[in-house]
């Protein structure tokens, strides 16, 4: 017997109730996959897309929506952050003494997601001298644990999300092909948010509600800022949308109405921060030059450092002890103790 789909509008509801929100027509196709998917509960999911786009987001939905493994376990894996050196025993667990700091057996993350679903989060980063050990686990259902000659069985259901297509990097040898078949069994590819500029507007809506702790209910969006936002290319897609209207949430002043001008503001906001972190790392840099230079301890370049910015602080014109304190986020007992300990013997005024 086939499924029955629900119809466009209650399948956008659906998946809005599980975290992925959309009012896109070209999604509604996607959607109808991953409704379909999530059914077929023994079946490997690969979704495919830009960092961003919601792959996880969706593959938590289909494991929700999933009747045989939803009420069980949904175990990430990072594989982009996973060290090469633990994987094997992240992966698949290790017994007792397999390594050194091994004190205690202990079940690798496919043990821990029994029953339910292993998501494979940036799939592409995986080392390859594990990916013929996860086609093991996929083609035979089984773990073998660092330093064990016992095999384990494990009934799991994998969704595999790559933010670069799979396919080049087979043909670069950079991705085992055998495995990338075994993970393409139902292929879900987002597209970017650029391409899906009805999305927009009830994104920004549904990220305001979920952020309301930083202002107070919005009701609607300008026409000019949704407007503006369909020009934006939005690099980071949804994940980049979702930050800039937290910042955008925190700067609002009065009002229950997103504006062009609130976006604005966030803009030269995260510019400004990033001017900031810019003219850190180009003083980090500076620093590393020197101290390579001047064979300069880690320890006295920091001490040298400490007592320049004390002098400097101290030479301001009109600041009394008090206020060098607040301008260095310090308190002045802080401050007093430093300038001891630095042997700096100009005194600022203090406050009457």
């Amino acid at each position: 017997m086939s499924l029955r789909l629900p119809d466009p509008a209650r399948l956008r509801d659906i998946f809005a109730g599980l975290g992925f929100v959309t009012n896109c027509p070209r999604m509604t196709p996607i959607l109808q996959c991953a409704y379909k998917a999530a059914q077929a509960s023994d079946t490997t999911v690969l979704l495919q897309g830009e960092t961003g786009t919601g792959k996880q987001v969706l593959a938590r939905a289909i494991h929700s929506l999933d009747e045989k493994r939803g009420r069980f376990a949904f175990v990430t894996v990072h594989c982009s952050t996973i060290t090469e050196s633990l994987a094997e025993s992240e992966l698949f667990g290790h017994q007792k003494g397999s390594f050194s700091g091994a004190f205690a057996s202990r079940p690798g993350l496919f043990q821990a997601a029994c029953r339910g679903t292993v998501f494979l989060d940036d799939v592409n980063d995986l080392p390859l001298r594990l990916q013929p050990k996860l086609l093991d686990v996929l083609q035979r259902r089984i773990v073998r644990p660092l330093g064990s000659d016992r095999e384990v069985p494990v009934d799991v259901r994998v969704i595999a999300a790559a933010n670069r297509p799979l396919e080049p990097l087979v043909n670069e040898a950079a991705f085992r092909g055998d495995l990338y078949h075994r993970l393409n069994v139902i292929q879900l590819s987002l597209p970017p948010l650029r391409d899906r500029s009805e999305d927009l507007a009830v994104l920004v809506l549904e990220f305001a509600r979920r952020h309301a702790s930083l202002h107070e209910r919005i009701e609607s969006l300008d026409a000019e800022l949704v407007e503006y936002l369909q020009a934006c290319r939005f690099e980071g897609n949804v994940r980049q949308l979702e930050n800039a209207v937290q910042r955008m949430l925190f700067l609002k002043g009065d009002g229950d109405r997103l504006t062009r001008e609130d976006w604005l503001l966030q803009e030269a906001e995260l510019t400004a921060e990033s001017k900031h972190r810019d003219d850190i790392m180009q003083a980090t840099n500076l620093l590393w030059v020197a101290m390579q230079r001047q064979e300069v301890s880690f320890p006295d370049l920091m001490r040298r450092i400490e007592s320049e910015l004390l002098q400097r602080a101290l030479q301001v014109s009109g600041k009394t002890r008090r206020e060098i304190a607040k301008l260095l986020h310090t308190s002045e007992r802080t401050l007093y103790h430093k300038i001891s300990a630095h042997g700096i013997s100009a005194t600022p005024r203090r406050a009457g």
